[in-house]
């Protein structure tokens, strides 16, 4: 069986706001006003998604593979750069990068004002087009619940 040409990755990620009141909220690599989100990096969950995408697309694995919550040099890690290091990676096994588009559910902060500084940072770490829309939970369940945000991520590679 032949290697196809082109691949398809999902990836998602979700984290719980943080009860520290000095925690950064960071999204898309853009940081916001309000409660952080707990995790053992920045807890940006839009470049997690987007890495975890990006990886499986290119048969590598999954963020935890690569970037372990366990290890203490990660501690605080900018995902940003996290997102930059996966795409190498994917390069270096001869996929390049094609796009993304992710989904993040919240209710806040809002997206939209920053929707254009998010996927310019996580387009130029990727080096391919990365889009972000914002979808509401509605109130069910604990994304309802103001308990944290998620997002779903799709990302495709092409043979270089």
């Amino acid at each position: 069986m032949s290697t196809p040409s082109i691949r398809v990755g999902q990836g998602f990620d979700i984290h719980p706001f943080s009860g520290d009141p000095e925690r950064v909220m960071t999204l898309g690599g853009v940081v916001f006003d309000g409660p952080g989100l707990a995790g053992h990096s920045d807890a940006d969950v839009i470049a997690h998604a987007v890495t975890d995408a990006i990886l499986g697309a290119a048969g590598l694995g999954d963020i935890g593979s690569h970037f372990p919550d366990t290890d203490p040099a990660l501690q605080g890690a900018d995902s940003i750069e996290l997102l930059r290091s996966a795409a190498a990676s994917v390069r270096a096994a001869g996929w390049e990068p094609q796009n993304a588009d992710c989904s993040v559910v919240l209710d806040a902060p809002k997206l939209a004002p920053h929707r254009d500084q998010m996927q310019e940072r996580l387009t130029e770490a990727l080096g391919a087009p990365v889009t972000v829309k914002g979808k509401r939970p509605e109130g069910i369940g604990a994304l309802g619940r103001h308990e944290g945000i998620a997002c779903w991520a799709v990302a495709l590679v092409a043979r270089s």
